[in-house]
């Protein structure tokens, strides 16, 4: 038959109307297709959304969150006369300090690490302190009857089991708990505080005394500005403040800058997220292929009745592309539904987390990103069968059951589908946070698709090699494993990304609780102690001694200090990588030393003598100097206590960080401070010791010296662990949306293999076979399949965990039988559970159609 069959030749609008038309018999076999589809893209969506949420929260509520228009922040010292009419002279001024301290009940019988936040009558410039009762700030701070206000959080009265009216000391100075603090407006640009709020007016933390050459407290100036202010107003101030002070050392932000701390964190987190939905999506696209794969074997007639009559092979693509793209426009609708409510949801279930976060909203650039990775996996996944069923020759078609083993399309499809999955990697890259992390992770997936497609050649090979067996149903298992058609690759391939992903995850969440939980507190101090005076460090131990006279105690004085400059160059405008950005943010606890500290040692360069006198010197840690660029004979400027001291690198150190003991990034020769006003820490170790006894030294302490802030490490460690069990179950639910994917992918490649099986079934079933055989042969075939992956998601998996933990934590890897244990059963109740489902249905077809149409 000739091409004249169709006229004076197809069009594209003819295909679209066949496509159209052959669309009128429903979505039956796609809606695998679309469950997948629409779980990615609502993954990404959803995730870019609320964190798109988030950041315009930080940006438009930026005057709350930061308590002013600008704030200008200096560590261990207040404002200079002349630096504070300066900052008059620019608008509005509230004065705020920042400490940590302990609060304790007057018999001295229990206290509390507080973070103290000590507020003007100014406080707050923006923003609403609402507390619980509502008073003003007089009745809220203000000395009555010897005794100072105080407003606290809610979780400071449980842990005193206080009340309302009692008192508390902190240092020399007696509070009344008058409120309860309900909403604090600016505590996001405070940064994260490890102990209740306790907060006071600055009269009141005078007269405490906490303040003391050396403290470790910050001082913060916020400056509400005129109605008619723009960001060029806040760029001058900023910029005449460094002119004119250009040794202050403040920090300076302001309300378009309000949180950078969370805003990082939020879009670091929010590229994971997104990789995972990423993975999900290409998982996902497995089963685009799947179910591309099992339609066109459904269509095998159609298209070779098409080609009888003439219709050249782009006219058969094209009417089945028009199908697919309109069948992945609807997957993608109803995944960017679901992704635009996603905010909303979040912003409910986050707004006693992040207040910011309270509105929601609506953001067409992040589901127009998610709608383009949607629909570059389905073309991507979809375009080489499409091509495979248009290189089919009609006669074949009529011929044979479908598409299964015959070989690669012709390389114009593999390109096409190569440069759609190059196109896909690419727009994953160009839109990271971190684009290195971008590139591991697409690279890791790249890697994983190719190994698990090994994995299944070897699973194949192995069983067609495999000694004959006795065992009827466990020979018709492994021939079910690499017969033509077999559901090996698909099974395997399904399973084993989302298996993967979780089985890393997992690990290094496992590993983190270990460290923190298990092997860290039996290494790590039971305390520190911050804020010792340099006249009392001497007394101070002795006193540390009596209470506990089998622990060992460490000190060391430490000054706190910003890094501005390397080499003479302001650190502001260089490049620094995201692995030494860190070190950068903020002041850095710094230190002086005769000799090499503890848990350090010398990779490179040499350490100054004891009575050394010269050009200041300092001892930077190696791997922190790796990633900032540092090499020997470098200049490092720190600001310290408003002075900029340049010191040159002497010598790198590997710091034993873990081990939790006292370390520094910057050891500096001890002429560098000298006369220097600054505190000390130290550390008590006493692995024997008992809770009552680690209890009795914290009110030794506490009791002699209130001004010096108490740390018990296995309280810090608790709440540590808290929060990576929190982050662990954020990231084990996103991973769980690629796991989603892979039992969608698995239940589309197992429906898609019915028509094979209906047949080997009823043949057997013929030849003699009883449904129990069968029952068996399935179920040993699926436990088979099922082990193959989990052995390969445990390898890979663990390979991807050690690397994380090792590599970049550079904390030990441990071996955890139960996510073995766990990752086996779940392979084994999802391909088992998945296959002997729709095995069943099999096993009850009628002989006589299907022996009609061998």
């Amino acid at each position: 038959m000739s091409n004249s069959s169709f006229g004076s030749g197809p069009t594209l609008k003819l295909a679209l109307r066949f496509a159209l038309r052959e669309m009128r018999g429903g979505l039956s076999g796609f809606y695998i297709f679309l469950a997948c589809i629409a779980l990615g893209v609502a993954a990404i969506g959803g995730v870019n959304s609320v964190a798109n949420s988030v950041t315009s929260g930080i940006s438009t509520q930026g005057q709350s969150i930061l308590g002013g228009d600008i704030r200008f922040q200096l560590n261990q010292r207040e404002v200079t006369a002349e630096e504070r009419a300066f900052l008059e002279s620019k608008g509005k001024l509230a004065v705020s300090a920042n400490m940590r301290s302990m609060a304790r009940l007057p018999d001295g019988s229990d206290q509390s690490l507080v973070e103290v936040k000590a507020v003007d009558g100014s406080y707050p410039l923006n923003g609403k302190l609402e507390t619980t009762p509502k008073l003003d700030h007089g009745a809220l701070f203000d000395e009555k009857e010897g005794a100072y206000g105080a407003a606290v959080a809610e979780i400071f009265l449980e842990r005193l089991h206080l009340k309302l009216g009692d008192r508390i000391l902190l240092g020399s100075a007696s509070f009344e708990v008058r409120s309860v603090i309900v909403n604090e407006p600016d505590a996001l640009s405070d940064g994260f505080g490890f102990a209740p709020r306790f907060m006071v007016s600055l009269e009141g933390l005078g007269a405490a005394g906490l303040v003391q050459p050396g403290s470790l407290v910050d001082h913060n100036y916020k400056i509400s500005l005129p109605a008619a202010f723009s960001e060029e107003t806040i760029t001058r101030i900023r910029d005449e403040a460094q002119e004119k002070f250009p040794q202050a050392g403040w920090t300076i932000r302001s309300r378009t800058n309000a949180a950078p701390s969370l805003s990082a964190n939020i879009e670091r987190f929010s590229q994971f997220l997104t990789l995972v939905g990423l993975t999900a999506l290409v998982v996902g696209g497995v089963g685009v292929a799947n179910a591309v794969r099992s339609y066109l074997d459904g269509k095998r007639g159609v298209i070779a009745t098409f080609k009888s009559l003439g219709a050249p092979g782009w006219f058969v693509i094209a009417v089945y592309l028009f199908q697919i793209v309109i069948l992945a426009i609807v997957g993608i609708l109803v995944g960017l539904i679901a992704a635009a409510a996603i905010p909303y949801l979040a912003a409910y279930a986050l707004q006693n987390v992040l207040p910011i976060a309270g509105a929601g909203g609506f953001y067409p650039g992040a589901l127009l990103w998610a709608a383009l990775f949607g629909l570059l996996t389905t073309l991507a996944f979809a375009i080489l069968p499409l091509g495979r069923a248009r290189d089919v020759p009609a006669t074949a078609l009529f011929r044979e059951q479908g598409f299964d083993q015959r070989g690669w399309p012709k390389p114009t499809y593999i390109g096409i589908a190569v440069a759609l999955m190059g196109a896909l990697c690419l727009l994953a890259i160009y839109f990271a946070y971190d684009r290195r992390i971008a590139i591991v992770f697409v690279g890791a997936v790249a890697v994983s698709f190719i190994i698990l497609r090994a994995v299944s050649s070897l699973v194949q090979w192995l069983a067609r090699r495999a000694p004959r067996v006795s065992s009827t149903a466990l020979r018709l298992a492994i021939g079910n494993i690499h017969r033509p058609g077999a559901l090996t690759p698909s099974v395997v391939l399904s399973l084993g990304l989302g298996l993967t992903l979780l089985v890393s995850l997992a690990l290094i969440d496992g590993s983190l609780r270990q460290q923190l939980a298990g092997n860290l507190p039996e290494k790590a101090p039971n305390f520190f102690f911050v804020d010792i005076q340099s006249r009392e460090i001497d007394q101070f131990k002795d006193l540390l001694q009596k209470s506990a006279p089998n622990g060992k105690i460490v000190s060391a004085p430490m000054l706190r200090g910003r890094i501005v400059a390397f080499n003479g160059t302001d650190i502001t405008k260089m490049t620094i990588s995201p692995e030494g950005a860190w070190v950068l943010r903020g002041d850095r606890g710094i230190t002086y030393a005769k000799n090499v500290p503890e848990n350090s040692t010398l990779t490179e360069g040499s350490w100054w003598p004891a009575d050394y006198t010269g050009e200041p010197l300092v001892s930077f840690s190696a791997e922190e100097g790796r990633n900032l660029g540092l090499k020997l004979g470098d200049t490092v400027t720190v600001n310290v206590l408003g002075r900029n001291m340049t010191a040159r690198i002497a010598n790198f150190r590997e710091v034993q960080w873990e081990s939790l003991a006292i370390n520094f990034v910057m050891v500096f020769s001890p002429n560098t401070f000298a006369g220097a006003p600054h505190a000390w820490l130290a550390t008590l170790s006493d692995p024997a010791a008992t809770t009552a006894q680690e209890a009795n030294v914290m009110r030794e302490v506490t009791s002699v010296y209130p001004a010096v802030t108490s740390v018990r490490v296995k309280d810090a460690i608790t709440i540590a662990n808290e929060l990576v069990g929190q982050l662990a179950v954020a990231i084990r639910a996103a991973a769980s949306v690629a796991l989603i994917a892979s039992i969608l992918v698995l239940g589309g490649a197992l429906a898609a293999g019915n028509r094979a099986r209906i047949h080997d079934a009823v043949v057997l079933k013929t030849l003699g076979a009883t449904r129990r055989t069968l029952i068996k042969a399935f179920t040993l075939e699926y436990v088979l399949l099922g082990l193959s992956t989990a052995v390969f998601a445990l390898l890979a998996g663990g390979l991807a965990a050690w690397y994380v933990i090792v590599r970049v934590m550079s904390l030990p890897a441990s071996f955890q039988p139960e996510v073995a244990v766990m990752t086996v059963a779940v392979a084994l109740i999802l391909t088992v559970g998945f296959g002997l489902a729709g095995t069943w249905r099999i096993l009850g077809q009628k002989a006589a159609p299907v022996l009609r149409n061998l």
